[in-house]
């Protein structure tokens, strides 16, 4: 079977799935057809994710791209209501907290700077500053910390939901199968085709896939720096509760920690082989998360499992940052890969941009040009300092 349409998004969760919500939104009236190969996004990267909102960042664009999504997730509810019903997302503003010892308080001093040029409203506390938000915390070997109440966490789930049901309301087009190959010519993409044969013609394609855009673009010799990184989550309660909600709190060794409802969840960003992999294990929180949560709050000292799942990072090998844009080697073929982590909230600067640029051929809103796949080549790498 051979169809038309006019603009094809490989992958319909949190990217893809704004990326068509913008574009329909600001006016494109092409024909919008999504391909998603998990119905139930059970493998998402999306839903598996810690769900963190943060501006606290160490280079201007991403600052940037941060204050404009937070701005957008604070009406998310109203703006991707339907029919009067409210697209809830659980948003806490509770803040993020980023821990300092020895020399991370220089670096933390000199990111408050540049965060505050772009309207960040971050502070470097004390450690005795500290305790008025989280008052069991061990400072003995803290010398402060980055902090942004502004900041904060949400349903992940529910963004990418309000997402793809408000990108159908407005007309988009979601196919839960299979993307086999994208289909292109000898200068430009002219498609894709499906692991059941069916083939979708198309001038413009959008490789939103994911872990699995690597995969894709390889099929087609546009080989992206990314490669799926597993990235365990656990879920714990604790036997003497806090006393207050937690900000996203990030120690210095990395490990950082959350509220979720009464009980806390925790991660770390492991080394790990490269490769799609769901497995948790018990053992990554008793040998590598457990020593320091419980050296951090005495209160963690007594920690029950509850659950843990395992998600994956689309990871950018070279600077750690997201590639936005069109192919320099293909026409019609745009890239919005390689979030290391940062996708869900980097998504509605990420919709925004590519709308503009798909539809007017420029950025307006924001300048993602320095997220460009030429960076590479053209040596003018990201490099961002605070990837959790």
């Amino acid at each position: 079977m051979e169809k038309k349409t006019d603009l094809i998004i490989v992958g319909g969760s949190v990217i893809g799935s704004s990326v068509a919500y913008h574009l329909l939104k600001d006016g494109y009236t092409g024909e919008i057809t999504v391909f998603e190969k998990d119905h139930l996004y059970e493998f998402s990267s999306t839903p598996r994710s810690a769900g963190g909102i943060r501006q606290l960042f160490t280079t201007a664009i991403n600052i940037q791209i941060s204050r404009y999504s937070l701005q957008h997730y604070k009406t998310f509810p109203e703006d991707m209501a339907i029919d009067g019903e409210k697209a809830e997302i659980d948003f806490k503003q509770r803040g993020y907290l980023f821990l300092a010892k020895d020399e991370n308080l220089d670096q933390l001093q000199k990111q408050s700077q540049l965060q505050r040029q772009y309207g960040v409203p971050s502070e470097l506390l004390s450690p005795q500053e500290l305790l008025t938000i989280i008052p069991e915390l061990n400072i003995a070997d803290l010398q402060g910390g980055l902090y942004c109440a502004e900041d904060g966490y949400l349903d992940p789930y529910s963004v990418m939901q309000g997402y793809v049901k408000k990108a159908k309301q407005l007309g988009a087009t979601y196919i839960y199968e299979t993307v086999e190959t994208v289909l292109k010519n000898e200068q430009d993409v002219s498609g894709v085709e499906l692991t059941n044969g069916d083939t979708y013609h198309a001038p413009i394609v959008i490789n939103c896939a994911g872990p699995w855009a690597p995969l894709l673009s390889e099929k087609i010799n546009c080989p992206i720096p990314v490669v799926p990184l597993k990235r365990q989550i656990i879920q714990f309660d604790i036997a003497e509760p806090l006393t207050y909600d937690l900000p996203l709190t990030v120690d210095p060794t990395g490990v950082y920690f959350r509220h979720e409802g009464k009980s806390l969840i925790a991660g770390f960003s492991e080394k790990v082989k490269p490769g799609i992999d769901f497995r948790w294990s018990r053992d990554f929180f008793m040998e590598q998360l457990w020593p320091v949560l419980g050296n951090r709050i005495d209160n963690f000292l007594q920690a029950k499992i509850a659950s843990g799942w395992a998600g994956l990072y689309s990871h950018n090998t070279v600077d750690q940052n997201a590639i936005i844009g069109e192919h320099p080697n293909l026409a019609g073929y745009y890239l919005a890969s390689g979030f290391s982590g940062h996708g869900m909230q980097q998504a509605p600067a990420v919709g925004k941009g590519l709308s503009e640029l798909i539809r007017t051929g420029n950025y307006q809103t924001l300048d993602l040009s320095p997220l460009r796949f030429e960076r590479f080549a053209e040596k003018e790498l990201l490099i961002e300092g605070a990837i959790v």
